[in-house]
């Protein structure tokens, strides 16, 4: 009986994925938290190396891009109400931009906090974006997506922290940033693909 209890939740996830809407959005969140903590992971460092900040100004640096999320999960919320791909394609493509333009305004810290300040709004906003679309795209097996989405999400970050690592050792930061910023946009086309797609 325990077997057959398992059987319908498994099927029900292989369906799914059987689901170019669903494969794609899964595609889509896993690289975007490849693409963001490809850079996250590696902020300190840049801020000590590049910027140059203290230890009081990086405390505060980071402070800024937890407060700024906060900020970012208590909007979100009502922008959710209007447009959810909007959200799911536009969060990776401005996080790509900002990770580009880290790169000139390495070595100052005002536009530094500026753009970390704008990363932390939506770096921290769009999990919730993205648990709102696995609730819209598997309305009827949401638990077993979730577990799926936490596997990916988890592997995603692992992958994205190794990469990023790597690029940082062998070429600097201005390779990590970059490969951050083409894994977003990768995230926001499979997510625009996923837009496209009816769910089955």
């Amino acid at each position: 009986m325990k077997g057959k209890a398992r059987e319908p939740g498994s099927g029900n996830i292989l369906k799914a994925l059987k689901s170019r809407a669903v494969a794609y959005g899964m595609a889509g969140c896993g690289a975007f938290f490849m693409g963001q903590f490809a850079l996250f992971t590696y902020l300190r460092p840049f801020l000590e190396t590049v910027t140059q900040t203290s230890v009081s100004t990086l405390s505060l640096l980071l402070l800024t891009i937890g407060f700024s999320g906060f900020i970012g999960t208590l909007i979100i919320s009502s922008i959710l109400k209007r447009t959810l791909y909007g959200l799911l394609i536009g969060i990776p493509v401005f996080m790509a931009a900002i990770a580009v333009m880290l790169i000139p305004a390495g070595s100052d810290v005002a536009p530094v906090a500026l753009l970390l300040a704008m990363w932390g709004l939506f770096a921290t906003a769009a999990p919730v974006a993205w648990w709102t679309w696995l609730a819209k795209a598997m309305p009827h097996n949401a638990e077993a997506g979730g577990g799926l989405m936490v596997a990916v999400v988890q592997l995603s970050i692992a992958l994205g922290s190794t990469i990023g690592g790597i690029l940082f050792d062998a070429d600097g930061y201005q390779s990590t940033f970059i490969a951050s910023a083409a894994v977003l946009l990768i995230s926001a086309f499979l997510t625009f693909q996923a837009s496209r797609m009816p769910i089955q």
